[in-house]
């Protein structure tokens, strides 16, 4: 069987790059321990699409982070990206098609189904059913097996064969279609066969490479028969796909076998048989309807319905008075810590120790409020304190109880120590927990490597979860007492395999994770590929507080710290992490989290979004349509960490580099409309203000974007207060490398023009303009290219009248100043400074006849900036440069006449560069004309130039 993560690899959804890890340390029990089948991560696809968690009060609804109208917007916007949704649906069919599949390539798989389903026509056969019914059968599974067995068969015959078995199998499958109620599990007599038979044509459905139909099928067996489905047909399909919906029931169902009595045996049976089966028809009612959800999402090709199936928990109470006061007298059980120290525990936000001393008995009733209804489970809490009145008191009372225990647990840690058999191992594991809760105090003779050590060799072989959640609560307290026993632990599980079997388990792994997050593990330990599904499963269910021993802690809080080592390891491996946090839904989940957490997990939230953002930029879109921009807002409100603040304005500034400009503008809008009564421009403005140096000229960037959704021409105290930033920021006498870096990043972003993955394009865009493609360029041989102006003239107008408003922002407010900056920026800037002043000279001089300032072309600042830009000619320069300087120095001739001041040896050695480059753009061969002053005005110019290629893109 294929597990989960294979399927989606071989659907191209993550990678599959597993690292071996020869360091592990192998068990010392000398008999063969078969841990549960953990291969397929019990992680359906429907994570982080809007579930519900466990704890949320009935009165809050979840809304959907992916609406419809989302859906069709982001689908329709770009045909070449698949939606997440488009992906999450193949995942679903391709999980579903693939354990029908299973019975082309396992011969077991299809005998063990065949005799399953000949016992179900055996008890079928009561005389109520026409004989015919199951000779459609017998001769529907007959026909799929000849085409099995003969993979020869011709063409026609095996069509023919196909037809006639979907024929006979359609005839079994109607008989439970009439009587089955939606939303429930059918209790027709002819399920069984039913679901057989929808099995079958499930197959045919595979065999015909039809996997959408497939996995509907494999549905309907659920629906028709889900405790045979779940049970015989397809359990391990069920446990991996379905059950995972469902944990809440099972973890109801595994409290209430602990509540009940171990006296009175006769009362005990009935009321377990009562349990069990009010748990088997919860669980058929869960599956049933989480199958019909399933299969309306296959029908509405792609968009998962807009509600999740609500399974609540069933309302019983199986305690009564007399049981209760037996069950104070009880043994020591897995869930004696709670009964200890109280099972009620507040959502916390970060992780908490109370070593609090045990002072009296009484007795709570607990309730549990599960997603979408009320239920109530009575639960007993026992709280046991010995009053000391004294120090001295307190010495002896604990001294006495140690002696008393002493040579069983003497015998316990020997036994942990160096037996060679599990069975003795688990029940000293049982031993030393209740003697550490008898008394905390005996840490010392416990924190030992050889006891730590065995005591993680029983947590990484045993399959009981009573003997594995006391081994996880026990090396908690061992880990919060002294960080050396972390270390311990750590070097005996280096690569965290051990860890992460038991972050497969489906009891056990919130807790598993929360111990993980007190060993605080390094992004070099998490390797493998199966850790980011894990990370967002804990995160998808970890709303509630997992209590080991003493220790209280919050799941939520370790799966963002284990995404954030995810997603700052070595390069390839957090980019790849990010990718597979996209693939797998992860933005969807971390955008529900941020809508109703707290402000620090808002801020969490953002920091792991940015990283996703730079490992595939192509995901800003999405996020550009569904993340609340008043949560950004809120966030520089209210960080008052400077650290937190700029993760912040990192992330705006990556929403901001949006390709489509439509989108571009409504996330503006949205901007605009500010927070809490706020500005956005006065919010924007105290971050500017309260910024690092480095921060500074991207928060102007961002300034001046949303400015431009006004009027350039009225007067803006914001416009000018970001202006006055980015000059700053180009000042070369404050010479700061970071500060340069950051600030031609921030030009490159007022380009305004971007790749779909969010790289600005501005330089790429004016090279065209000019004519000149790198692709085509090879030793200056080449012609230049002319732009077809036919394509794209709505978009690329709506861009230029963005950048023309834009120009003129910056050349009135900027004025002489800016000017001379970004002159200066050209030849004593860093590399990437000096490549990205140039290109905003070039871009706004293609604007400066319909905008230009007569004091700033008049000015020193603009004469100054021209010798730079005739400098650039120099053959000295890349090719892309000096095209650049040509376009800019073409641009700007035609709102002054400082060619004709140019003296004759310099206009010499300009004719020489210009010849050189007249190959590979045309604005060579156009300014050369200028030059020489061959009739070529500066109106003959421009149209002349759209004739050698398009300069209005």
């Amino acid at each position: 069987m294929d597990s989960l993560s294979d399927l989606l690899a071989k659907e191209g959804f993550i990678r599959d790059n597993p690292k071996p890890n020869s360091n592990h340390k192998k068990v010392k029990f000398n008999r063969t321990v078969t841990a549960p089948d953990h291969d397929s991560i019990a992680l359906p696809i429907y994570i982080c699409r809007n579930r519900k968690s466990f704890d949320v009060p009935k009165h809050k609804k979840t809304a959907s982070i992916v609406s419809s109208k989302t859906r069709r917007s982001s689908v329709s916007g770009r045909s070449d990206e698949p939606a997440i949704d488009e992906v999450a649906t193949k995942a679903v069919i391709s999980i579903l098609s693939g354990y029908a599949g299973k019975y082309l390539k396992d011969k077991g798989f299809r005998d063990s189904l065949r005799e399953t389903c000949c016992s179900c026509l055996v008890r079928g056969n009561n005389g109520s059913l026409d004989d015919r019914v199951f000779a459609n059968m017998e001769l529907g599974i007959e026909s799929i097996e000849k085409l099995i067995d003969d993979p020869g068969t011709v063409k026609e015959m095996k069509v023919k064969l196909l037809r006639n078995s979907i024929g006979f199998l359609t005839i079994v499958a109607s008989l439970n279609s009439k009587e089955s109620k939606p939303n429930t599990p059918s209790q027709n007599p002819n399920s069984h066969l039913s679901a057989c038979a929808q099995l079958y044509l499930s197959i045919v459905y595979k065999i015909e490479k039809n996997d959408r139909i497939c996995a509907t099928h494999v549905l309907q067996v659920f629906v028709d028969s889900p405790q045979l489905a779940r049970t015989h047909l397809l359990p391990d399909l069920w446990e991996h796909f379905f059950l995972p919906h469902l944990l809440h029931l099972k973890i109801w169902y595994t409290k209430q076998i602990e509540n009940l009595s171990d006296d009175v045996l006769k009362d005990q049976e009935e009321q377990m048989t009562h349990l069990s089966k009010v748990y088997e028809d919860q669980m058929d009612v869960g599956t049933v309807q989480f199958a019909i959800y399933y299969k309306e999402w296959l029908k509405t090709g792609g968009q998962p319905p807009a509600t999740l199936p609500s399974v609540p928990l069933p309302t019983i109470n199986l305690l009564s008075s007399s049981s209760t006061r037996r069950r104070r007298s009880s043994s020591f059980n897995s869930f004696l810590q709670r009964a200890i120290f109280g099972n009620d525990v507040e959502k916390q936000p970060s992780m908490e120790f109370d070593y609090g001393a045990m002072e009296k008995e009484q007795e709570d009733e607990h309730c549990l409020d599960d997603y979408n209804a009320s239920q109530q489970i009575n639960i007993e809490s026992r709280l046991i304190n010995l009053s000391c009145q004294s120090f001295k008191t307190q010495t002896q009372v604990t001294n006495s109880r140690v002696n008393e225990s002493s040579p069983d647990l003497t015998q316990a840690i020997s036994t942990i120590s160096s037996s060679q058999s599990l069975p003795e191992c688990e029940m000293a594991i049982r031993l030393i927990a209740k003697a550490w809760l008898d008394d905390p105090l005996i840490e010392r003779s416990l924190s030992k490597p050889l006891v730590i050590e065995g005591m993680l060799e029983v947590l990484f072989s045993s399959n009981n979860e009573e003997i594995l959640e006391l081994v996880i609560s026990l090396l908690t307290e061992f880990v919060t007492r002294n960080e050396a026993n972390g270390k311990i632990i750590l070097n005996f599980d280096p690569h965290l395999e051990g860890f992460m079997n038991l972050m497969r388990n489906s009891s056990l792994f919130l807790k598993a994770a929360s111990l993980l997050h007190i060993l605080k593990p390094k992004s070099h330990q998490m390797t493998s590929t199966e850790w980011v599904p894990l990370v967002l499963r804990v995160l998808e269910f970890g709303d509630q507080t997992q209590t080991l021993f003493s220790v209280h802690c919050s799941p939520q809080v370790a799966a963002y710290y284990f995404l954030d080592q995810l997603l700052t390891g070595s390069d390839q491996d957090w980019m790849e992490n990010g990718r597979q946090v996209i693939s797998l839904g992860g933005l969807n989940l971390l955008l529900r989290r941020m809508l109703n957490g707290d402000i620090v997990e808002k801020i969490k939230g953002v920091s792991i979004i940015h990283r996703c953002i730079l490992s595939d930029g192509r995901c800003r879109h999405y996020l550009a349509d569904n993340l609340n921009p008043e949560i950004i807002l809120e966030l520089l409100v209210h960080s008052k960490e400077l650290d937190f603040n700029e993760i912040t304005i990192s992330l705006l500034i990556e929403l901001i580099c949006l390709h489509r400009f439509e989108q571009r503008t409504k996330l503006f809008d949205k901007l605009l409309k500010g927070w809490d009564c706020l500005n956005t421009m006065q919010i924007l403005l105290v971050c500017l203000q309260r910024a690092t140096r480095e921060k500074r000229p991207l928060v102007a960037a961002i300034m001046l974007q949303l400015d431009l959704m006004g009027d350039p021409l009225e007067s803006s105290v914001y416009r000018e207060e970001a202006i006055e930033a980015l000059i700053k920021a180009l000042d070369r006498e404050v010479f700061n490398e970071d500060v340069q870096e950051q600030a031609a990043k921030s030009l490159l972003i007022l380009g305004s023009r971007y790749s779909y993955t969010g790289t600005p394009e501005a330089e790429k865009w004016i090279l065209k303009e000019a004519g000149y493609d790198e692709n085509f360029e090879s030793g200056f041989h080449s012609r230049y290219y002319v732009v077809d102006g036919s394509k794209n003239m709505n978009k690329d107008d709506e861009i230029e009248h963005w950048q023309r408003k834009a120009a003129m922002s910056l050349w009135m407010s900027g004025g002489k100043k800016l000017i001379g900056t970004l002159g200066e920026s050209i030849v004593y800037g860093v590399p990437c400074l000096a490549r990205a002043s140039l290109v905003t000279v070039a871009w706004i001089s293609k604007f400066v006849h319909t905008v230009g300032d007569g004091d700033v072309l008049q000015s020193n600042e603009f004469s100054t900036l021209i010798r730079h830009l005739l400098q650039y000619l120099n053959r000295d320069n890349t090719i892309e440069e000096r095209v650049l300087a040509s376009f800019s120095l073409l641009s700007l001739s035609k709102s002054s006449d400082f060619l004709f001041d140019i003296l004759d040896d310099e206009k010499r050695l300009m004719m020489n560069h210009l010849k050189s480059m007249s190959k590979v753009t045309w604005t060579a061969k156009r300014l050369a004309s200028v030059i020489a002053g061959r009739g070529a005005t500066m109106t003959e110019g421009c149209d002349g130039r759209r004739a050698g290629g398009r300069g209005d893109g």
